[in-house]
């Protein structure tokens, strides 16, 4: 089955899918929040439940030291609202440096700072979830 990751921020949310055998990540979509909190619950629910996924994976900004500071707390809140959204699990990921290795992975492919704005949170997301997948799975062959 599909898995969705979220990469969750203040201003976007990165929306990454897996592919239907639950093996290789795929960015989806950034997607920026309006500022009415259930037309960006809805609008996240309905793009899961689109993909069909069976878990979402969201991504825990852990400090470097892995502890938890207020991101997290944003996040485990965000996390709480959106399952009153969809009614499946809702697994978290240690993200540390998703975002430091999207914006990487986007510089050295010569990706402008404009457009890389726009596509680096759904790289991260995507990051997160090859991160989820690769654990999951490591078990499967």
């Amino acid at each position: 089955m599909r898995k969705c990751a979220l990469d969750v921020g203040d201003v976007r949310i990165g929306i990454a899918f897996s592919d239907i055998t639950g093996l290789i990540a795929n960015p989806g979509e950034t997607y920026r929040i309006t500022g009415n909190e259930n037309k960006d619950f809805v609008y996240i629910a309905t793009q899961i439940k689109n993909k069909e996924c069976d878990a979402i994976i969201v991504g825990l900004p852990l400090n470097m030291d892995g502890t938890e500071g207020d991101r997290v707390l944003k996040t485990r809140t965000f996390a709480e609202k959106l399952s009153q959204y969809v009614d499946i699990p809702i697994v978290f990921q240690d993200e540390r440096l998703s975002t430091v290795s999207a914006e990487k992975m986007l510089i050295e492919s010569g990706v402008r700072r404009e457009k890389r704005k726009q596509v680096v949170d759904k790289i991260a997301a995507s990051i997160i979830l090859q991160s989820y997948l690769d654990r999951i799975n490591k078990n499967k062959f």
